[in-house]
């Protein structure tokens, strides 16, 4: 145990170290070539070695090449940095290392409080036990895609949807491929999936929908789920929610919102935040990610409901005569979502709220949207830059357009920029299409980022053009 205890504060001094030294390091680098081979090659070792030798392999092999999302100029897709009440608990977790599947002890316990201050957070109207914790939005979608479907046909756990009418579910031109790939592994089939167009500024178009809605009932399809973006990764985009929900209303369907990136957005608390959520209260399931704005390190997803009992009813497998044991009305976990051992994430993200408040929370929250304005306001400044979306969350979608650059060569810069500016590793940004064209977006949720990063950002685009230094980037 002694040998236990030295090796576990060396971990501890390791992850303090690493984490000091992020904000000094490049945002990326490639890996080298011989660590390469390790981190991919290596063969299954016939004895064992001690753990203070492994912890000097991942300081060596591993921490040094992360990701990039930990340094305040890491503007890639959506991945914020870890808090460190996450980090620091993560490991008490670990040495728990309870399956929160339920029953009567603390990791199974403490999920009922994180997912009601989550609820608390966006103003998501909670009953008791009406959400989980997942491993992300993509299992959050499931969850909720599955609910919606028990509820549109009873007996689908025992026929399946064998003699059926088809199910239609509609998501904007700018939803996540989570909600793609939710409809196709449930078996509502691709074929029935319906893109509803954006307008533009890049939200579903409700007009459209509801032509399309039309459309399907009159050719005998039954229109099933309508799922809307609170914060869409391309541009923060935020579909108009009360409209959305008053068509799911009008024609029966259930009403899904994806708040895994922006619905922290809420906490913006100004006039324009909440004339832009406006209606997320109304969704039947709501899908948030607390390891992206709120930085719980992953994975650490959430699910809630209006209704506990329809994802009950979608996954229990505990008939209804035995679901009142007189110790826990509400069940075990496993019983709402198809995880039957489930890890603990609620120390993470409970430790992560706890240590913020909802005041920490909002302030970060302010900080990073009020950077996205100075970004965009940075862009549309400049010559050489072309602003694409309105900045609506902490997302900012814009493109290198320097004057006398053609279209076809505006579009060959701005597919190569990325890679160029990731392996210079000042900057790290990602690309995307917008409208058929390549653009580039910045995504800011490191609460130490400034708008000095923001004006280098800027620098290292134009530099990365300059130098041409356009080869593929092996990630």
């Amino acid at each position: 145990m002694d040998d236990l205890r030295r090796a576990a504060r060396l971990a501890a001094d390791t992850a303090m170290d690493h984490l000091a030294a992020v904000p000094g390091g490049p945002v990326w680098q490639p890996v080298a070539e011989a660590d390469r081979r390790w981190l991919t090659g290596q063969p299954l070792p016939a004895a064992g070695r001690p753990v203070t030798d492994l912890l000097a392999d991942v300081r060596d092999h591993v921490l040094a090449y992360p990701m990039g999302n930990g340094h305040p100029r890491f503007f890639g897709w959506v991945n914020s940095p870890p808090s460190p009440a996450g980090v620091l608990v993560a490991p008490l977790a670990a040495a728990m290392n309870p399956s929160c599947a339920g029953g009567e002890h603390g990791g199974a316990l403490l999920e009922r409080t994180a997912v009601r201050w989550l609820a608390e957070l966006v103003g998501f109207p909670h009953p008791p036990g009406a959400g989980l914790l997942t491993s992300g939005a993509s299992m959050a979608t499931i969850i909720a895609l599955a609910t919606a479907r028990q509820r549109a046909v009873g007996d689908v756990r025992e026929t399946g949807l064998y003699g059926h009418r088809p199910l239609a579910v509609y998501v904007s031109a700018e939803g996540h491929s989570c909600v793609h790939k939710a409809a196709e592994l449930l078996g509502l089939g691709g074929r029935y999936i319906r893109t509803v167009p954006v307008d533009r500024a890049f939200r579903m178009d409700v007009d459209v929908l509801r032509r399309l809605i039309r459309a399907d009932q009159e050719a005998g399809i039954r229109p099933l789920v309508v799922a809307a973006s609170a914060g869409t990764v391309n541009t923060g985009a935020i579909d108009p929610l009360g409209d959305v929900a008053e068509v799911a209303r009008e024609h029966g369907l259930w009403f899904h919102v994806d708040g895994a990136y922006g619905a922290l957005g809420v906490l913006a608390d100004s006039s324009d935040a909440r004339r832009a959520f406006a209606g997320m209260e109304l969704a039947d399931s709501l899908a948030l990610d607390p390891h992206k704005w709120l930085g719980v390190p992953v994975d650490a997803g959430c699910v809630l409901f209006r209704d506990l009992a329809g994802p009950r009813d979608a996954f229990s497998l505990v008939p209804p005569y035995l679901r009142e044991d007189g110790v826990d009305e509400l069940g075990w976990f496993s019983e709402y979502g198809p995880e039957q051992t489930r890890p603990f994430r609620a120390l993470r993200v409970w430790a992560t709220i706890a240590h913020l408040g909802r005041d920490g929370i909002a302030c970060r929250v302010r900080h990073s949207m009020g950077l996205a304005r100075s970004l965009a306001t940075m862009v549309e400044a400049a010559d050489d830059f072309e602003l694409l979306a309105p900045a609506i969350t902490s997302i900012v979608a814009f493109r290198y357009r320097p004057a006398g650059v053609d279209t076809g060569t505006a579009e060959a810069l701005n597919q190569a920029i990325p890679a160029a500016v990731q392996r210079r590793g000042h900057a790290f940004i990602t690309g995307t299409r917008l409208s058929g064209s390549a653009a580039l977006r910045a995504c800011i949720l490191h609460p130490d980022t400034t708008e000095a990063d923001l004006a280098l950002l800027l620098q290292e685009i134009r530099e990365a053009v300059v130098r041409r230094d356009f080869r593929q980037t092996p990630r």
